[in-house]
């Protein structure tokens, strides 16, 4: 199995909730564990995006997304936003690669200024002193200074900054086409294979004009 195979997979309060769905349901197909942790704003911007309406406990929530997914019973663990007691909120149990999708501004500075208010930013801060795969999906227009500041020093620490940027090579059909270029990249980050994205180059007709 290549890439990690225990993820931390946060959603916060940015526009995209897709995307967070999507790699949840790829990483499942995968076969990976996921610890999925999500904030009530992710929660609201998910009900006013999709049709998809979560429990708000963490128990429930947990049946709903292993149903939804098709995953295999414990595959998909869901924390509380206080559950200090999380696997993901200590250096000697929380997997190896944590992706925050999409991440607010919010969420990305508390990130950047080492803020452990909940067990999103502990979950990211976890990562940051252990020296793991920190992948932040930032969605916003326009970036302020500040946000682009709390990104380069984020970077400089060796986090990856992933926007949610679509692009447009691959000719999308769809609105599931563009949400699954950003999910693709992510895969690719995590170095989990994935079949949604060709890489630049391949199946290319170069023109004889």
């Amino acid at each position: 199995m290549s890439g990690p195979e225990r993820i931390t997979l946060a959603m916060t309060g940015a526009s995209g909730a897709q995307y967070g769905l999507r790699l949840l349901d790829c990483l499942v197909q995968e076969d990976r564990e996921v610890h999925f942790l999500i904030s009530k704003a992710a929660q609201l911007v998910m009900a006013t995006e999709t049709d998809v309406a979560l429990p708000s406990k963490p128990q429930a929530m947990a049946q709903f997304l292993t149903e939804y997914t098709g995953a295999a019973p414990g595959q998909v663990r869901v924390y509380g936003k206080e559950d200090w007691m999380a696997p993901a909120a200590s250096g000697s149990g929380a997997p190896t690669a944590m992706v925050v999708v999409p991440c607010s501004t919010g969420t990305l500075s508390a990130i950047a200024s080492g803020a452990c208010n909940n067990l999103i930013e502990r979950a990211a801060d976890v990562a940051l002193k252990e020296r793991r795969q920190l992948i932040l999906v930032p969605r916003e227009a326009p970036y302020s200074s500040i946000h682009l500041e709390n990104m380069l020093k984020l970077s400089n620490l060796g986090v990856t900054i992933l926007p949610a940027s679509p692009g447009f090579y691959h000719q999308p059909q769809t609105l599931d086409d563009l949400v699954d270029f950003v999910v693709a990249r992510i895969l690719n980050c995590l170095g989990i294979p994935q079949d949604m994205l060709p890489r630049w180059g391949e199946h290319h007709m170069v023109s004889d004009d």
